[in-house]
């Protein structure tokens, strides 16, 4: 139920949108971004990172609770734990099923590799399924992957690895197609043709879509392709740890059954990480958009052998996660909602930001709005919030537009009693994306353990310091891909020698010697019945 202060601030939105409907909103210069971001956005705020004291980025910046798991101890630290004795002997394992894990299994499986799927809760439980806007390529004819790869340069901070942005805009027309050949229902037009539209910090109309449930379909049909192959996949057990040989390669992994707590040992002579993200870990207390699922996992045994991390100090907050009505706080409203007409409004109706601004910039100007200028909508749970003017988009588009192109916003939110068709939304930023991640050269291996390689959201450096709307379900496609084919390329010339896990005790005393003592352990979604393994 709205409350009367809301109401009396819808009054104020609907009175000023007819002026606003068609208006030409300014984009902020750059200085004047600069400046925002600094006073506003979370990644400047300094009491929300803390300073690595060990491993392969001591010195760095990292968010606080991200570093209280990359400086914890193993889970394995005093189990005895048989190494001889192997639960699953691959070829390839891939270690998370969202949708650079499935892609990556798949060209893996392709190029004939024995390949297998761990997952720690079921195959398609991640923040892929999640994603709602759109995936974007640049694949018509005003448009080009070089005029894509400036914008996502320049929304990135021009922070991007240059190598990994240019194979991510290069592929992405074929990665467009492949999912097409495979079953994606994109949007259509009558002869054909895919429809495309505007993103945040996009010169061109290159977003892909499936309505707004984009990740869900492309999920579905991946999905379907790993089960339709045969791929073994080893759902509810969470990698705890890789496992090396003396040789200092990596060699499989240390699996833990969710429900009995049994660890289990996989040998490999390729491990993909495709684990996904961070929401999960709340930093600085901000609710997310991501799955149960999104703990920082990959990012932990990474580096735990010694990976290092890129950019692992910035976060993405997406501009508009629903702050009102409560059971939904924190889940994404698309970015598609704006690119469709509708406009960030405060509490008096005013448009305080151009609609599709990058989405750093869209949340460090909410925050600004809510704190500094006052103008923010509070809500019944002490929050605040600012409107997206949703029933702008049927009055540019006409009746009807809401139902076809945002069909699962508008039932969510129905739910509730709340038609965006008919009133505005309130939104505050969620924390969305993790920008960094493990580093990886062009080949999607890490720099310093042999096959080990990473794709999807546990990646650093694709995207720079900030990504742009639909470039993440490309990233997924694009390297999950490219990830599968290097393995199977690489798993008929790996030798492997002895397993180990001398890194873990190794862990131990470097985190001692550093002054570091904690009773914590890597993320791990354990049920409180899980015992201490096999011995």
């Amino acid at each position: 139920m709205l409350t009367q202060e809301m109401l009396d601030s819808i009054k104020k939105v609907e009175a000023t949108r007819p002026s606003r409907i068609g208006a030409d909103l300014r984009r902020m210069d750059a200085d004047e971004k600069h400046n925002l971001l600094r006073q506003y956005h979370p990644d400047y705020k300094e009491s929300g990172f803390s300073t690595l004291v060990m491993g392969p980025n001591k010195g760095e910046k990292v968010p606080v609770e991200l570093g209280e798991l990359l400086q914890a101890n193993s889970r394995l630290l005093g189990v005895d734990l048989d190494l001889n004795q192997i639960d699953y002997d691959v070829d390839v394992l891939v270690i998370g099923g969202g949708g650079a894990g499935a892609s990556a299994a798949i060209e893996a499986h392709k190029g004939g590799a024995n390949v297998m799927i761990a997952t720690k809760l079921r195959i398609g439980d991640a923040n892929t399924m999640m994603a709602e806007g759109g995936i974007q390529a640049a694949d018509k004819e005003n448009d080009s992957p070089q005029r894509h790869f400036l914008d996502a340069f320049g929304g990135g901070h021009y922070a991007a690895k240059p190598e990994l942005l240019k194979k991510l805009v290069m592929e992405a027309p074929e990665a467009i197609q492949w999912l097409n050949d495979l079953g994606v229902m994109f949007d259509k037009n009558p002869d054909g043709t895919m429809v495309t539209t505007h993103g945040g910090g996009t010169s061109r109309k290159r977003m892909h879509a499936c309505a707004d449930y984009s990740g869900a379909e492309i999920m579905r049909v991946l999905r379907d392709e790993v089960i339709n192959r045969g791929i073994t996949v080893v759902d509810f057990t969470s990698a705890v740890e890789l496992i090396l040989d003396d040789k200092g390669q990596v060699a499989g992994a240390v699996l833990q059954n969710m429900e009995t707590g049994e660890y289990l040992v996989a040998r490999a002579k390729v491990v993909i990480i495709a684990t996904g993200g961070a929401g999960r870990l709340h930093y600085q207390g901000f609710p997310t958009s991501n799955h149960y699922g999104a703990t920082a996992d990959g990012l932990v045994l990474g580096y735990r052998v010694g990976a290092p991390l890129l950019y692992q100090d910035t976060i993405q907050y997406h501009p508009t996660g629903v702050a009102y009505p409560a059971q939904l706080f924190g889940a994404l409203v698309t970015e598609k909602v704006r690119s469709v007409g509708a406009m960030l409004v405060n509490c008096d109706g005013e448009a305080f930001m151009h609609p599709l601004e990058t989405r750093d910039v869209a949340a460090a100007s909410i925050i600004r709005e809510c704190s500094d200028r006052g103008k923010g909508v509070p809500t019944p749970g002490g929050g605040f919030g600012v409107w997206l003017d949703t029933p702008m988009i049927e009055m540019i588009h006409g009746k009807g537009t809401i139902e076809k192109r945002i069909p699962a916003m508008l039932r969510m939110y129905l739910n509730y009693d709340i038609d965006m068709r008919e009133v505005p939304i309130l939104v505050y930023p969620t924390l969305h994306y993790q920008n960094g991640g493990l580093e990886i050269n062009a080949d999607c291996a890490t720099k310093t353990i042999h096959n080990l390689m990473v794709a999807g959201e546990a990646v650093g450096g694709i995207h720079g310091r900030n990504r742009l709307m639909g470039n993440s379900l490309l990233d997924i496609i694009v390297f999950g891909r490219d990830a599968g084919k290097a393995a199977a390329a690489r798993c008929h010339e790996v030798e492997l020698g002895t397993m180990t896990l001398e890194h873990v005790e190794k862990f131990a005393k470097e985190l001692e010697e550093a002054g570091v003592h904690t009773d914590k352990v890597s993320p791990l979604l354990l049920p409180p019945y899980a015992h201490e393994g096999r011995h």
